[in-house]
């Protein structure tokens, strides 16, 4: 006798059969998109072939799939529904789906983006692996970078191409500044605009996010006494990267070399020390100086120095965000309303990959959240999605798995424990027919750190 063993989707049903984006639709479920429709007053007035929620779906879809066209999307998102209970669906075309996303708009994405965003690093300190708490407070980063926009006739009345020694950028650039869990890489707050604002300008739309059981990490573009006054007001502590040369007089000095100062009305304390990395290919030093509002003694220097190379977690998150889903590709949309929808969407999708990575680890609080992969992530959510598989509707009777198929695979091709390996800051992949930038004194080639020593300087302000 034969026997067929059937898989079974669950997905909504009718014309919103296609909404979903596989197992993340658990992270950004219907009664989700859902809500921020309705209070959005974007919900369809009529069932069309593409309701709201389903265009919504599209959009988180295309970040997936950022190499494919919007039709090419949505191939994606039907392919495994067919035979599915007898699910009928539409096949739009390009301009179909253009003016979907046009109807639905910007809104819904910022409000979907504010209810996931935040650093899913577990409920209490200590609750999530290594490296995502300090002491008690929550280790982020703020930053930020850009990105390529289409160079359309609409664009350019916001954006601008950058500058450059080779004649500048050959698209208008879209300034993207994020306030990130470093731990979890999850994003805490973002905010985007065009780059005629720097980041400093954008800095303070992110206060509303810092809190006091949190730390914040910057480098020395966000040392301007301004904005270190106002995260100190939020209650988070700081520490960032200030220029060597800069006066901060020693108002009082401290036993392990540090000293305190002021910045305006903020106190705090100067650290100044010697980072040597012993590699395979030689040694080099350089001397960081740091301020910080933690003041207090019993905290050792050597171990807030070697907390700020948290810092770079950031740098991996964009990473993840420009190389692994983009591709470097610039973004799809002509107008600056589609970027915006765009750039939500991007950032909704990759906080749902992240939650769904650190839900996966955090049932192993022994692994270091680094270990976790994100390109399995990325990998095993665009095979979801195109099977239709992890699709929920009606959970009152399921078991829920809280790890799902995405989390397994994280957890079975875990990375290696992350080697201390230092990179060279150079152009590695010339893009003119001008000398890259060799970056003398600095070690070129591959190389394993061996030793990283920190010893604290008694610099005199």
């Amino acid at each position: 006798m034969d026997c067929v063993i059937g898989r079974v989707v669950r997905v909504a049903a009718g014309a919103f059969a296609p909404g979903h984006i596989g197992e993340l639709t658990r992270i950004v479920p219907f009664e989700m998109v859902d809500a921020v429709l309705a209070e959005t007053a974007t919900v369809q007035r009529r069932i069309r072939d593409l309701p709201s929620r389903v265009v919504v779906y599209l959009l988180l879809a295309g970040v997936l799939f950022a190499d494919l066209g919007y039709v090419q999307v949505w191939a994606r998102m039907i392919a495994g529904l067919g035979g599915s209970g007898g699910v009928s669906v539409a096949v739009p075309s390009a301009g179909g789906l253009a003016q979907a996303r046009r109807r639905v708009g910007v809104a819904p994405l910022r409000a979907l983006f504010d209810l996931l965003r935040g650093p899913a690093a577990g409920p209490v300190a200590g609750a999530a692996g290594p490296g995502v708490w300090w002491r008690g407070r929550l280790v982020t980063a703020i930053d930020g970078t850009c990105r390529d926009t289409p160079d359309s006739t609409a664009n350019l009345q916001v954006y601008r191409h950058g500058g450059g020694g080779n004649g500048g950028t050959g698209y208008p650039l879209i300034r993207l500044l994020t306030l990130v869990a470093c731990g979890t890489r999850t994003i805490v707050d973002a905010t985007f605009g065009s780059d005629r604002v720097g980041e400093l300008g954008y800095a303070h739309h992110l206060l509303g996010a810092m809190h006091h059981r949190m730390i914040v990490l910057a480098d020395r573009n966000f040392a301007a006494q301004a904005l270190l006054t106002a995260i100190a007001d939020t209650g988070a502590d700081l520490l960032v990267r200030v220029k060597i040369g800069r006066n901060l007089p020693a108002c009082r000095r401290l036993p392990d070399r540090s000293y305190l100062s002021r910045i305006g009305g903020l106190q705090v304390r100067v650290i100044t020390a010697r980072i040597t990395i012993t590699t395979t290919q030689g040694r080099r030093s350089e001397i960081y100086r740091l301020i910080t509002t933690i003041c207090d003694p019993a905290c050792p220097a050597t171990e807030i120095v070697a907390l700020y190379h948290q810092r770079w977690e950031i740098e991996t998150a964009y990473c993840e965000l420009k190389s692994t889903i983009l591709g470097g590709r610039v973004l799809r949309a002509r107008t600056p309303t589609g970027v915006d929808q765009e750039i939500y969407a991007l950032l909704i999708t990759y906080q749902a990959l992240r939650t769904a990575i650190s839900d996966a680890v955090l049932t192993r609080p022994d692994i270091d959240p680094d270990r976790a992969s994100f390109t399995i992530a990325l990998n095993t959510a665009r095979d979801q999605l195109t099977a239709a598989r992890g699709v929920l509707t009606d959970t009152s009777n399921t078991a829920i798995d809280l790890v799902g198929e995405l989390g397994r695979q994280v957890l079975n091709h875990l990375m290696p424990t992350r080697r201390s390996r230092t990179n060279p800051r150079v152009v590695k992949r010339a893009i003119s027919v001008y000398a890259a930038n060799n970056a003398r004194g600095r070690v070129r080639a591959p190389s394993r750190t061996t030793v990283i020593t920190i010893d604290i300087h008694s610099a005199s302000p």
